[in-house]
């Protein structure tokens, strides 16, 4: 083929110059080079990558680092064929249910840390369609492409014959097709870069073009079973590049990257999925509340009908029959939020443009506004000089109550900006803070804003959506609570959450005040309190704030209700539940305490941390927990798997930055070990316990964790924009019939920040769905991964919003 070649171009220009004398002997000399060049081609095994990669070298000046990972790869691929195939070994390390574990090249690092690099990878698989297609517009270069110089024609013959010759000892197919994509990957680049390198582009080019024909005609020497077990380590260049592992599911049902891993009917799935991406039509939600909806508390329609707002009615939780499915819009000028701890101090202003707290509380130093940062100097409204003396106070005012041991978990009503519970992180307390979505604007967003842990919620005519017994101490400092009134009706749900023994520390002006109103509201509180045997252990007054605090404890037995003189408030009736909270209403009476050894509440929980991995001392081996097992063992085996879940995945395997993360939710919580496993991280979760589903969420609290009932089919009572990551683990195919998928992913859309973090586990169908319809909200898909057709998915929410309302 040589000798024709050049005997056709020696034609050509003795035509031209030459006598005869001067062609035979310019054939001569040309036979001479060609039989030259003919036997330094074939060189032995060992060498062949090494030349191959000289000349492509010689031929492109820009190469990726995915290139680079191929050349190094195939040094050894004459010795070692099959290293760039997943072994059996690898295999074996799956994606399970019930182990969790991720196989190691099963991961891919943060989407939006190097979003630059994910779009410039092409589709990792293409159909044997496309390569036919590529052939002939490959076959159309060539012929147009024999009018170049000598020399590129040369460089370009001698490198095709070189890969001919080779024969069983060419490069692996598979890895030949990847790195043929990162070298055209390379040609656009430079390309854009400018005309100087075309000459050297286009050979580059159609070395490429004829290696695509070389791939095309090995591959249909195979069976299509055989084709379907390359497709996933054709992916990769080489075994360093197996490491990401990422889902590309095409429109054209291109094979995915876990194609080898998955059955014929995942791949159908996928197709499936991918055709009904565009049929995913999102909007802006078009509400008054603009950035900040929370569509169950911002339902005018509902709000207008209420009969009644005395008992702050209006505040309360009023969903729309029908979830919304919009998205809500950013903020003007909204950026990523300030990392923890210094969010504790400021956040953006435009993330939570609300200035109008800091004219009414800046002299409380609750917040004030800096520039372009609005600061919190750790004040309160009792506690101007900072949360940190306030909070030691209390424990030198009573200091039985022994922060971070004795006692882990409070309930903070009327938190204002949450400081309180910010610097409660420093003794290691985890706080609920509780706030109303009212005229003190946007409290619990500021708040979550800077990663504390808050929700919207007030206290009126239902039960809060806590379990009974589980708070170790309830906090109210001038919470603006009118606890003496109707017959202590709110005082007494404050009761229902208190764990016996609990303590409830008030600093609010009667404590300390001798106004007329004041001594009037103290008085109506000690009888009160009085009368539902509540003990008060301490009340002292702080110099420094000029405050004072008041400590009372619950009792932890029914001597005292038993030897009132009237029964008031009374005891509530045997067939009252004391945990069924959600949407009750409430009512004044008094559940009587635990006495049995064996029933919650009778004893207080080991101290902490001690209370994270030790099983209650309430659940019994006769009973059946969750997954099927003695409740102590289910307990045991469920930390056991999250802490290897969270381990080997969550930490090390998906390439999660866990500095950006803060404000964790835990969608399906069951017994918290997911939260239990996170605990050396500077995050808090917010277990949810769906109100369809076991009542696992008091063990929650008793592992020194806290959490909150909810009914999915609705939306979540915070802000847009509150959390850093929300985990899913087999919830949405649970739900989805009922509530419909896509009214629950814009309510996660609504509550995750740009740049959060989302993780699903669930069934593969439900997974292949989630994906399609995340990838229509513009999410980047940072992994999927899937084995006996259950999934996981990774993604991450972008700064994308819909134009249309």
């Amino acid at each position: 083929m040589a000798l024709g070649k050049y005997s056709r171009v020696d034609g050509r220009k003795s035509s031209n110059y030459c006598s005869t004398v001067t062609i035979v002997v310019f054939v001569a000399l040309c036979l001479v080079g060609v039989w030259m060049m003919t036997s330094s081609s074939v060189v032995p095994d060992q060498n062949l990558d090494l030349s191959s990669q000289g000349k492509k070298n010689d031929l492109s000046t820009q190469v990726t680092e995915g290139k680079e990972s191929y050349n190094s790869g195939n040094e050894s691929n004459n010795k070692a064929g099959d290293e760039g195939n997943p072994t059996d070994e690898g295999k074996s390390k799956q994606f399970e249910d019930t182990l969790g574990d991720l196989p190691e090249d099963a991961t891919k690092g943060d989407a939006l840390v190097s979003q630059e690099e994910n779009h410039s990878n092409p589709q990792q698989t293409e159909s044997t369609s496309e390569v036919k297609q590529e052939e002939k517009s490959t076959e159309q270069k060539e012929d147009a492409g024999e009018s170049e110089s000598e020399t590129q024609s040369e460089k370009a013959t001698v490198d095709s014959d070189d890969k001919k010759e080779d024969g069983p000892n060419k490069v692996d197919d598979k890895d030949s097709e990847a790195g043929e994509k990162n070298e055209n990957k390379s040609v656009g680049e430079e390309i854009k870069e400018g005309s100087d390198e075309k000459k050297s582009v286009e050979n580059s080019v159609e070395l490429n073009d004829k290696k695509d024909q070389e791939v095309g005609q090995g591959s249909d020497e195979k069976a299509d079973g055989e084709k379907k077990d390359q497709s996933s380590s054709a992916v990769f260049s080489s075994g360093t590049q197996s490491d990401l592992l990422n889902e590309t599911t095409t429109q054209n049902g291109a094979f995915s990257t876990q194609a080898s891993e998955s059955k014929n009917e995942k791949e159908m799935q996928k197709s499936s999925g991918s055709d009904k991406e565009n049929s995913y039509i999102w909007k802006l939600c078009n509400s008054t509340a603009g950035p900040d909806y929370i569509p169950c508390l911002d339902n005018l329609e509902a709000i207008r009908n209420l009969r009644s707002t005395k008992h702050y009615e209006h505040r309360e939780r009023h969903c729309p029959d029908n979830p919304p499915t919009c998205l809500v819009p950013l903020p003007e000028g909204y950026q990523r939020s300030v990392e923890w701890p210094t969010s504790r101090e400021k956040i953006w202003y435009h993330n939570v443009p609300h200035p109008k707290l800091a004219e009414i509380k800046g002299h409380q130093n609750w917040v004030k506004v800096s520039g372009e940062y609005l600061t919190f100097p750790g004040g309160g409204t009792q506690f101007k000089h900072g949360a940190l003396h306030y909070i030691d106070f209390i424990q030198q005012s009573f200091p039985e109550i022994a922060w971070g041991k004795q006692t882990r978990v409070i309930l903070d009503v009327g938190c204002g900006v949450a400081s309180f519970g910010g610097y409660l992180f420093e003794r290691d307390v985890l706080a609920m803070s509780l706030a109303p979505k009212d005229e003190h604007e946007a409290q619990v967003q500021f708040a979550l804003e800077r990663g504390i842990p808050a929700i919207s919620a007030v206290m009126g005519t239902k039960r809060l959506p806590f379990p009974s017994r589980v708070f170790d101490v309830v906090h109210c400092a001038r919470c603006r609570v009118p606890w003496h009134i109707e017959g202590g009706k709110l005082l007494l749900e404050l009761n229902r959450v208190l764990r016996p023994g609990g303590l409830f520390v008030w600093s609010a002006t009667p404590v300390y005040q001798k106004l007329p109103e004041d001594v009037e509201i103290w008085e109506a509180m000690q009888k009160l309190t009085n009368a539902m045997c509540w003990e008060l252990v301490s009340k002292t007054k702080d110099r420094v704030n000029g405050v004072g605090v008041a400590v009372y404890r619950k009792p932890t037995s029914n001597e005292c209700y038993e030897q009132r003189s009237k029964d008031a408030p009374p005891i509530c009736q045997r067939s009252d539940d004391p945990n069924a909270a959600w949407n009750v209403p409430l009512q004044a009476c008094m559940h009587k305490a635990p006495v049995a050894t064996s029933e919650r509440g009778s004893q207080w929980p080991e101290p902490w941390p001690a209370r994270l991995s030790k099983s209650p001392y309430w659940l019994l081996s006769s009973q059946v927990g969750v997954y099927g097992k003695p409740a102590p063992e289910d307990f045991t085996v469920d930390y056991e798997h999250w802490k290897h879940v969270v381990t080997n995945s969550y930490l090390n395997g998906m390439g999660i930055n866990w500095s950006t993360v803060r404000n964790v939710m835990d969608m399906r919580a069951i017994y918290g070990g997911f939260a239990a496993a996170l605990r050396d991280l500077n995050v808090w979760v917010m277990n949810v316990v769906s109100v369809d589903a076991p009542d696992t969420l008091p063990i929650i609290y008793e592992r020194g964790l806290f959490g909150i009932y909810h009914d999915w089919c609705e939306s979540f009572s915070t802000y847009p924009r509150s959390y850093d990551l929300v985990h899913a683990d087999h919830l949405f195919s649970k739900i989805k019939t009922k509530c419909g998928l896509p009214a629950i992913v814009a309510e996660v859309d609504r509550i995750l920040r740009p740049g959060g973090k989302l993780i699903v586990r669930d069934k593969e169908e439900t997974i292949t769905e989630l994906e399609s319809m995340l990838k229509s909200m513009q999410y980047e898909i940072n992994m999927t991964y899937s084995k006996d057709k259950e999934g996981l998915l990774y993604c991450q929410k972008t700064m994308w919003r819909p134009k249309d309302v």
